[in-house]
This record gives C-alpha cells, structure tokens and sequence, in this order.
C-alpha cells in the first residue's frame, strides 16, 4: 500500500485542478453507466430463473449506490487507504453474486475493472482483478462435464479480459502519473513565479533605495556642505569685509536654488537641470567656478579633443562624477592651491580627470567613502571605469571614463 500513499506536496498540487479532474471522471461514469445498462439487459434477456435473475440484478444495481457513494470520492481523490480496500471487496463480492445467479452477469466486469484499477494501487488491483476474471472460470470448471465443454470458451475469453484489464490499468495509471506530475509543475511554476515577482519587487527597491542615495549624496548632501561653507565665510567676512560677506551669501542662496530644483528634479528621474539647455563641458565648468567662489582656490577647465553630444546617462554620469570629486577636493584636499579638470574626447570615449595638488593620501589599506563606491557604481552602470591615484605629498588624480555608444548607455538611462 506504501506505493499508493500521497504527500502533501502531491495533494496540495492536486487541488489546483479540481474543475479539470472531475470533469474528465464523467466520462467515466457515462461509462459505467452505459456498462450496467448492457448487463442490466443480458441479464433480464437471459435463460436463467426469475428469481436468480432478479437477485442477480439486486446485486448488479447494489454497485450504482456503492460507486457513488462510496468508490467515487476515492477515485477522484486518489489517496489510497483502508477504504480502498473496503470498496474494492464490497465491489468483487458483488460482482461474484451477479455471476453466481446470473452467468452472463460477468460482463460487468468491463464496468468492475476499471474501478479496481483507478482505486487502488497496481499490485493489489491485478491481484483482485485476477480473482474476479478467473471466478467465472472457477464456475464452469465446477459445473460438471457437460458445463466443461464451455471451459474452452470462458477461459479464452477471461484471460483476453485480464490482459486488457491489466494493459487498460497501466494506461490509467500513466494517465494519473502525467496528470500529477503536470499538476506539480503547474504549482512549481506558480510558486516560482511568485519567488521571481517578490525577488524582482526587491531588487526594484533596493535599486530604488541606490539611485536615490546617489543622487542625496550627489547633489543635497554636497549642496549643503557649500552652503554651511558660505555661510561660515560671510559670518567670519561681516564685520571687516561686508561686501565679500554680501557675496558669500548670494552664492549660498544660488546654491540653494540650485539644490531645490536638483531635489525636485532627481525625484522625477529627469534630466539635472545644470545639463538642461547647455553641454557637459559648461555644467562641469560652473561645477569649477562654485568651487573657486566657495574656497579660492585656482581652478582650471579644459578641453582636449572635439566636444561632440552625448546621450544623456553619460552626461548624467559625468556631471555627478565631476560634483563628487570636486566636493572631495574641498572637504579633503589640505593645502591645495590648484585644481585641473579635463575633458578629453576621443572616438568613443569620453574622459574625466579632475587633479587636485593638496596632501595625497596613501591608498593601501584606505576605505574608500560612499562617494567614491557610488561613483564607481553609477560608472559601472554605463561600462566605465574610475581611477584613483594618490600619494602623500603628490596630491590626488581621480580619472572617469566611460564608452559613448547609445546602445551601452540607454539601459543606464532608461
């Protein structure tokens, strides 16, 4: 019985078909329907007593309710058990009183086989279905000489009916097979579908959560550092140089300007309004004139190569590349009196270097910040590449370049 036993798994996969399973089983009880009317008809046609007839057909008419009411549910359900093996008795025990009392009852074995076969396993449904087909054999053997002679024609005929049964028993149970392992695919599929929805919402967000950081760090973050800067300038500049302190405070204002509408603009996902109306080289270059107001410091720009439009990611990329560095340059380049920024462009990629000639810093051992890891991966988006190179005493160099083909920005930009 161990054979016919079901896991949760199974059951649980089952259920998902229920419509498609019970509509398919009423095909078989049309055909166990049309079975017992055929039988119901040998029998009332028959030679036999009226009374052996009449509880031959008692018996016949005792499997309707027992099937339905019983055997049923068992084989819709396919969970095999103690019950199964009630039915199945109740079911052969009829089957022998019908050919008791009424030999030709035996065709209802073309309605009792099935039954056998689809409500328990394999092994014991040959078992019963071998003891039900060799019965009526058993009966003329016991019947004396003259019922003998019919021996050749029964017996013939009750071991085709056994190989069919056994041969119909396999196909059926393929059939369930098939039917049960495509309903756990079935639910595998929807489960696995589920599992890719719920990874994909998460790395929704968590790119979400990412690209809103960048650009916190990229453009908030840096614009209230140049804001707290120009503030602390103009205080120190009000008593003895008010018209310096006068200009500190208009940049700081400007600035914050700048930084609602970046704010407003990055929850959007649009174009940064510093590249709006204007090309990368002019963005980077007012990028280097608020530096020079806010620190002055000797700030140079230039260009190497012919200036060419640029898809938008590689704009984007560059302008915030170009913001990090040289927020890095005013927070940590000590005593640096010149700044470089060159834009270099070549076939097909676009270069940054941004060259500060403050302290350095040795790079072994040293972690870098969160603006350089998400310089490197916003870089990383469009297939660029970022350097750093430094050294005590040599100043700092931080090299950005990136391909300029559409094809590679537009997932980037998209």
């Amino acid at each position: 019985m161990q054979e016919g036993h079901q896991t949760a798994g199974q059951r649980s996969g089952e259920q998902h078909e229920p419509g498609t399973r019970t509509g398919w089983f009423g095909l078989w009880d049309g055909f166990f329907a049309a079975s017992y009317l055929i039988t119901c008809v040998l029998l009332f046609t028959s030679d036999a007593p009226q009374a052996q007839r009449s509880i031959a057909i008692g018996a016949l008419t005792l499997i309707v309710p027992w099937y339905a009411g019983f055997g049923r549910h068992l084989m819709i359900n396919r969970v095999y058990g103690a019950r199964n093996l009630v039915f199945a008795f109740g079911l052969v025990l009829l089957f022998c009183v019908i050919t008791v009392f009424g030999f030709i009852g035996f065709f209802a074995l073309f309605a009792v086989a099935p039954m056998l076969i689809m409500s328990l396993p394999m092994r014991p449904a040959v078992a019963l279905l071998t003891v039900a087909n060799l019965f009526p054999v058993a009966m003329v053997w016991a019947g004396g000489d003259e019922a003998r002679v019919s021996l050749w024609v029964v017996a013939p005929i009750s071991l085709l009916s056994l190989t069919l049964s056994v041969l119909l028993g396999l196909w059926i149970k393929r059939v369930t097979r098939q039917s049960r392992e495509r309903a756990q695919l079935i639910e595998e599929l929807r489960r696995s579908r589920e599992r890719v929805a719920r990874l994909s919402r998460e790395a929704g967000v968590s790119a979400e959560r990412e690209r809103l950081a960048r650009e916190i760090h990229d453009t908030l973050a840096q614009s209230l550092t140049s804001i707290i800067s120009l503030v602390q300038a103009a205080e120190s500049k009000m008593r003895d140089a008010p018209d310096q302190a006068s200009g500190h405070l208009s940049r700081a204002g400007q600035v914050a300007r700048e930084s609602l509408a970046e704010a407003r603009e990055f929850v959007a996902a649009l174009t940064p309004p510093t590249l709006r109306g204007g090309s990368l080289v002019q963005a980077v270059r007012r990028q280097v004139d608020g530096l020079v107001a806010e620190t002055g410091l000797e700030a140079r720009t230039s260009i190497r190569g012919e200036e060419e439009p640029l898809p938008m990611p590689v704009n984007v990329v560059l302008l915030r590349s170009a913001q990090e560095a040289i927020a890095n340059v005013r927070k940590h380049a000590k005593r640096a009196r010149t700044v470089d920024v060159l834009v270099t462009f070549e076939e097909d990629t676009v270069r940054l270097l941004i060259r500060d000639d403050g302290a350095g810093f040795a790079q072994d051992g040293v972690r870098e910040g969160y603006g350089l890891r998400g310089m490197r991966a916003r870089v990383a988006e469009i297939n660029g590449t970022v350097t750093v190179s430094s050294s005590p005493g040599e100043g700092t160099a931080v090299e950005v370049s990136v391909p300029t083909a559409v094809e590679m920005t537009e997932a980037a930009g998209a």
